[in-house]
Formats: structure tokens, sequence, C-alpha cells
């Protein structure tokens, strides 16, 4: 295993919900902890992340660090894959659903700590036809949640604020039917929210458990039924660790698996909605070196 690199060029998503009031920490921190910052850059204009990434990492630093929620991080694996710059994480958004895949600590000094003092790991990334992402794409309840969350509410209350809207949108909401196809094999059924899941958490929530950025394959999960009632009934379960939560849910594991829904529905790619069925979703085997927890 190569040793772990000193040098990075640090980009943080000062949109993001803790991105302005952290950058400063992460500077000095990262400097503290012996890592040498090539650039320190903070997005302060809507947009320009991507842009951003894909020229520093045309740079080839060691390894380039990125604060910012779960949709920064997606944004910037695109431009990881293929490369030999680790990706440090310092997770700073609102659900940090990556971060708690990988053990990363969510406050600052423990993110830096596993970003200088961690341990190297190749892991997967989920692909929604040519999109790389990080941890779970969503179709259903949560993808209206993320398209039209007022950014003050978000901003303000984090992960309360989707609380209050997911509850104000599932007055209005309706299942649909997904059909998945494995193989050439298809099965119909009538669901609620389907997870395309690279890593059990999504919205900060352990829901499915047996996704793994290690595994070599992609997992679609399934919330089964027709009423948001049965959504937030299944959504309790799993943050309560309950058995029930698995009579929930249906599960297909797969290296590609073909997903179609009637009528067609939007896809919140880690919180960000790009796309729309129907989709391929691929695993893309060991396709990022990122910063770990040494154990």
């Amino acid at each position: 295993m190569d040793e772990n690199p000193r040098a990075a060029i640090l980009i943080v998503n000062a949109l993001s919900r803790q991105g302005r009031d952290q950058f400063d920490a992460a500077c000095a921190a990262l400097k503290a902890a012996g890592i040498e910052l090539i650039e320190a850059i903070a997005i302060e204009k809507p947009g320009t992340l991507i842009e951003t990434v894909e020229k520093a990492v045309a740079k080839r630093p060691p390894m380039l660090i990125v604060g910012g929620g779960d949709g920064s991080l997606s944004c910037s694996v695109d431009s990881l894959v293929g490369t030999d710059v680790v990706f440090g994480i310092l997770p700073l958004g609102t659900a940090n659903s990556f971060a708690r895949t990988l053990g990363i600590p969510l406050e600052v000094q423990g993110a830096v700590d596993v970003i200088a003092r961690g341990a190297r790991r190749r892991v997967d990334v989920g692909m929604i036809d040519d999109d790389y992402y990080c941890n779970c794409a969503a179709i259903g309840l949560s993808t209206k949640i993320g398209d039209r969350i007022p950014p003050v509410l978000k901003k303000t209350l984090g992960r309360l604020g989707y609380l209050i809207w997911a509850s104000y949108q599932s007055l209005k909401f309706k299942g649909f039917k997904l059909t998945v196809t494995i193989d050439g094999k298809s099965e119909t059924l009538k669901v609620v929210e389907v997870r395309i899941a690279n890593g059990p958490y999504h919205g900060g929530v352990a829901l499915v458990d047996e996704a793994d950025p290690q595994s070599g394959e992609i997992v679609v999960q399934a919330v089964v039924g027709s009423s948001p009632t049965q959504l937030g009934w299944s959504w309790f379960a799993s943050w309560l660790r309950l058995k029930a939560r698995k009579d929930t849910t249906r599960e297909f594991h797969g290296q590609e698996i073909r997903i179609e829904t009637q009528p067609p529905q939007k896809i919140s790619i880690d919180g960000e909605v790009l796309a729309k069925t129907p989709v391929t979703a691929r695993i893309a085997r060991a396709a990022v070196e990122v910063m770990a927890p040494a154990t």
C-alpha cells in the first residue's frame, strides 16, 4: 500500500449548510495535521463546483479534499474515476450519508484526522446510466423533497427541515409501478420509494443494510405499497432498527439493473435531482480511492 498523501487541493462548497463557517477551520486543521494545501478554494457561486473540481483534478494533486454534502461529493467523484488522485472527505452537509457509510466522523477535526492518519481504501461507486455517484439514488417521495425543499428551510433547520417538508409533500404523494430487470428477468411491483444504493445510508438513516461500497454490487431496494403511510412506517421501523423493517421492502442485487417506472419518475442522485426513469443502474468496481478510518 502506498503511503498516505501529504499534499492536497482543498475545495469546500461554501453554499452547503456548514461550508462557509467551516472553511477556515478546515484549512487550519489540515495544516496543523501536516497536510500541505496546494490550493484552498471556497465555492461561493452556484454551478461552479464541477468545473472547479475538474480543473483541480487535471493538476493531478496527490489528494483532492472536498468539503460539502453528499451532492457535492457525488458531483466530484466523476472527475476522480480513472485517476490516481486520492479522495479526502469533509462531511459538511445535512445528511452526510457517504461519510457515515465509510465511518468518517462528522465533525471537522475527526474528518481531518482520517484524512491525515487514516487508510487508503478503494471503493465502488454507483452509476445511473453514465453518471457516477457516491452513495444512494432515490425515486419517490424523497425526490420530491430534494427537488422542491425551500433552501432557507434546508440551510437553517437541516434534517428537521427535511422532516417538515417531507410531511407536507406526503399529503399529495401517490405510489407508482416499478419494473426491475436483471439478466433478462423482469419483475413489476407497486412501490412508494426506490433506493439505488452503493451504501446503507439514505437521508442520514441506515436503510439498505446489505449495500456496501466494497461488495461489487448495486442494491435496488423498493419500499412496497401505495400510500405515504406505508413509507412512513418503513422509515420509522428502519430508524428504530425494528425487525419489521424487512417486511416493508424488496431488494434486488446485481452489477447492472434496469429500472423502469409507470409513470416516469425523477431520480435524486445523492440529494440532487439529475435523472428520470427509465435508467440502468450499474456498479463501478473499486473505481475511487478514498481516505477512510484506519480500523
